[in-house]
């Protein structure tokens, strides 16, 4: 993995890794010791005795008996104000800017919460790629030679070989298809190691997949999904947050929330109201 710092993780340098590198890059210490022991005392608060369990990917994991210790936490936004500051950091955000477009948005925000024993994933690719499993429900010759996905994951526990730290297979990023058996995924695959605060970026359609928790700790993460802004976002933000969050909200985060993007709307309406307007200030002149 390329391991690089604030000050050197330029949008130069994380967005050729993610399209001409190995797909995948670090940003060492993003986030403060507090930022992270805030983030994880809300993800263990709304996980420990209810939360939803149902991932994407497992797989025959899908079949196991330990699926309950693989968590999810939706909604983040709603649950703390350092999921804002998560998802709106500088840095993050410079990068999407330049890798996605300056009027990028954000598709989900969540948690996964794997517990020690926890199962893992099967290998995939990120939405809107993630039903690439049938190929005839997307345009003719489309392609991954510009992302239309970008991901964030931030560490809030060891990311290690034993924890269960992401795999992936580096420069599969412009392959754009599932991963099968004769490409050998666990035996090429690298690991996402890093530390709480950290922050793993990469390109969703890179082969990746969570692995199993063999450590006696839990191994969780924020996850951020960033989308151009013209794909449907994976959860309805901008409606799970409430009008309170929106009114306060920052200019960055507005955008996030697609606010800044006009589509869709109805133009006939409009129209209609641009003509009335026209006929009323024609009657004053």
């Amino acid at each position: 993995m390329q391991i690089v710092t604030p000050e050197t993780g330029t949008p130069e340098v994380v967005v050729d890794a993610l399209m001409r590198g190995p797909g995948a890059i670090v940003i060492r210490g993003l986030f403060s010791a507090e930022q992270v022991a805030d983030a994880r005392r809300v993800v263990m608060e709304h996980s420990e005795h209810r939360a939803q369990t149902v991932t994407h990917f497992q797989g025959e994991a899908a079949k196991d008996a330990r699926l309950h210790l693989q968590r999810r936490v939706w909604n983040l936004l709603a649950k703390g104000d350092v999921f804002s500051a998560m998802s709106e950091q500088p840095v993050i955000v410079a990068a999407m800017r330049r890798f996605l477009g300056e009027d990028f948005i954000m598709g989900s925000i969540a948690a996964n919460r794997i517990l020690p024993d926890g199962p893992g994933q099967e290998p995939h690719i990120d939405y809107p790629y993630w039903d690439f499993h049938a190929p005839n429900s997307f345009p003719i010759g489309i392609n991954s030679s510009f992302p239309l996905n970008a991901q964030v994951t931030i560490p809030l526990d060891p990311f290690t070989t034993q924890t269960g730290a992401t795999a992936f297979v580096p420069h599969t990023q412009h392959k754009l298809r599932y991963p099968d058996e004769s490409d050998r995924f666990f035996e090429r695959c690298e690991r996402m190691e890093a530390e709480p605060g950290d922050a793993i970026l990469f390109f969703g359609a890179t082969w990746h997949c969570a692995m199993p928790n063999h450590s006696n700790q839990d191994r969780s993460a924020v996850l951020i999904q960033y989308l151009p802004k013209f794909v449907k976002p994976m959860e309805d933000l901008r409606a799970m947050v409430g009008e309170a969050f929106v009114k306060r909200a920052s200019p960055t985060m507005r955008q996030l929330l697609g606010m800044t993007y006009p589509y869709p709307q109805n133009l006939d309406a409009v129209a209609n109201a641009t003509n009335a307007e026209g006929r009323v200030n024609a009657a004053r002149y």
